[in-house]
């Protein structure tokens, strides 16, 4: 199916202009490790550290097959939806809608990463909105947030290029890298998606 300029292609496979947003398989981890052991520096410190004694999944294809199968199982309970960014059949990064809260409430929280070897191309915006597309109008979810680190300025840059709305500062909100770390909170909501979505696709898509 095609929805101006945004393809929806069989399972849960996503199409941008540029970009194709797919779950991870198993087949994917060497691709997915080189670029995590490449980007060590550029993504580590911004995530939150793992806990002692639990196995490294850039180290072990297994451990990496039972995060693809924990992602399948999210994804099949409606719960969260993780897929990995590929640009002309390259892996390129991840991002996930996590957490999803249905109720009164519907919301979701979107993570993000891509290679620091294709940051600063527009890749990540375009897979936030591709994703936002996918996440209001095939998911009919309410609000999508974005958590980051203020002096996290390659991540700002993405929510700043998208014109997020900018909620403040929550105070030590997640423990990153064995410290509460503050954070930026910036929202869209479907009324602001259904507003801006015609901008959105064009710019983006």
């Amino acid at each position: 199916m095609t929805w101006g300029g945004l393809t929806r292609a069989s399972g849960q496979e996503l199409t941008g202009r540029r970009v194709v947003l797919r779950p991870l398989v198993v087949n994917d981890f060497e691709a997915w490790r080189e670029v995590r052991i490449r980007g060590r520096d550029w993504l580590l410190k911004w995530e939150p550290r793992p806990l002692a004694g639990q196995p490294d999944a850039v180290e072990d294809r297994r451990v990496f097959a039972a995060r693809c199968a924990a992602r399948e199982r999210e994804r099949q309970l409606g719960t969260g939806y993780g897929f990995g960014v590929f640009v002309g059949g390259r892996f390129a990064g991840e991002i996930n809608l996590s957490s999803v809260q249905r109720g009164p409430f519907q919301n979701a929280y979107v993570g993000y990463w891509i290679d620091e070897a294709m940051a600063g191309f527009g890749y990540t915006p375009e897979a936030f909105v591709v994703l936002a597309r996918f996440a209001f109008e095939d998911l009919a979810l309410h609000r999508l947030q974005v958590s980051i680190i203020p002096r996290n300025r390659a991540s700002r840059r993405v929510a700043e290029k998208l014109g997020l709305r900018d909620e403040g500062i929550a105070v030590r909100y997640l423990e990153i890298n064995g410290v509460w770390e503050d954070h930026v909170r910036y929202a869209l909501t479907s009324e602001e998606w259904t507003d801006r979505r015609e901008d959105f696709l064009r710019t983006w898509l």
